[in-house]
């Protein structure tokens, strides 16, 4: 985590360090019509711990008192030890110091210990700035809820000794394929503008169910053919808080995304299909919402059309959506980058 191009606090076994910021000040926030405490210490208590570290306080409950991390938010002392409060200018932060209004203070926060997703990170590219790696299924990109040592980032930053490692996109963690990271922070936001801005050509391959009853000479949803034209499917998703699964609901299209049915074969007593899939949008599940949408769920989805709600280290059925192929003009070079997945998809793990 930097501030004004600055890092106040390095990582720690490749975890970045959290950033908090006080109430009050001059500067526009969203707490800065709040009156600031008395102390450090005060603001911690009251507010930080009770209203920002909640999520934390849960999960290291549910860890137990086997971990060693599990008794670290229930005394404030953690911050000014092995939280090491630091301020935005790098100071070390005491307990009983005053709060600077409207500033930032960044600390580590206590991960609990995760058990290893057993598959590996696979390298496709590594230059100068950009590090492309495909990863596995149901290993997560990013630090994420449950999982904050086993992810993408802190794996290959822990690996490869890189602090700097951040991914610009991210991918589902039960799909597997293309992840890009910025290794540099000085061209990162070159790269991120790309994927902010829709300039980036994205192709996964996916295996779904084909139509309950299909056979071979029948019709398939949207003129689809065996080795013919790339159709498409425009709606409109909405996604929920609190709700794993995405709804597709009536309204204004916000979704658009490309099929093309590559082959069909015999699958488990019924027919499969494989498909390549373009995103002309991003909407979170959008593949997999619009394929089941077309009576045509992808194999192996824990969530559509039922959520199952899968132990997250059950690695029994793995979703059959695959990353397979990144493009875009690199913007520092004017060069046509072009990156292809060296996995592969399996209709028997799905």
């Amino acid at each position: 985590m930097t501030y004004r191009g600055i890092r106040p606090l390095a990582p720690r076994e490749g975890i970045s360090a959290a950033r908090l910021r006080a109430p009050g000040g001059k500067q526009t926030h969203e707490g800065a019509h709040l009156p600031v405490p008395g102390s450090v210490r005060q603001w911690l208590a009251e507010t930080v711990v009770p209203e920002v570290l909640h999520r934390e306080q849960a999960l290291l409950a549910a860890a137990g008192s086997a971990d060693p991390a599990a008794e670290a938010l229930r005394s404030l002392d953690w911050f000014v030890t092995a939280g090491e409060l630091t301020d935005e200018t790098g100071r070390r932060v005491a307990l009983d110091d005053p709060v600077l209004p409207g500033g930032f203070y960044f600390f580590h926060k206590p991960i609990p210990y995760e058990d290893r997703v057993p598959f590996e990170v696979g390298i496709v590219h590594e230059d100068a700035d950009l590090l492309v790696v495909d990863k596995p299924h149901f290993l997560a990109s990013t630090p994420n809820g449950m999982f904050v040592r086993e992810c993408v980032v802190t794996r290959l930053r822990v690996d490869r000794g890189e602090d700097d490692l951040v991914a610009i996109h991210r991918l589902d963690r039960v799909t597997g394929g293309l992840l890009v990271l910025s290794r540099r922070p000085e061209t990162r936001g070159k790269y991120q503008v790309l994927f902010q801005q829709k300039r980036i050509r994205k192709t996964y391959r996916a295996l779904a169910r084909l139509p309950e009853g299909w056979r071979p000479g029948e019709e398939l949803p949207l003129g689809l053919v065996e080795g013919g034209p790339e159709v498409h499917r425009r709606t409109r998703l909405l996604k929920i808080d609190g709700q794993r699964n995405v709804l597709e609901i009536p309204g204004e299209p916000n979704t658009h995304t490309g099929i093309r049915l590559v082959r069909v074969f015999a699958h488990r007593g019924g027919w499969a299909g494989e498909f390549v899939l373009h995103p002309y949008t991003g909407k979170t599940h959008q593949l997999r919402v619009h394929m089941n949408g077309l009576g045509m769920p992808l194999l192996g989805d824990p969530v559509y059309p039922v959520d199952r709600n899968p132990d997250p280290y059950d690695f029994t059925h793995t979703l059959a959506l695959l990353a397979e192929r990144v493009e875009f003009t690199d913007p520092l070079t004017g060069e046509d980058r072009v990156f292809v997945s060296r996995m592969r998809l399996d209709p028997e793990r799905a």
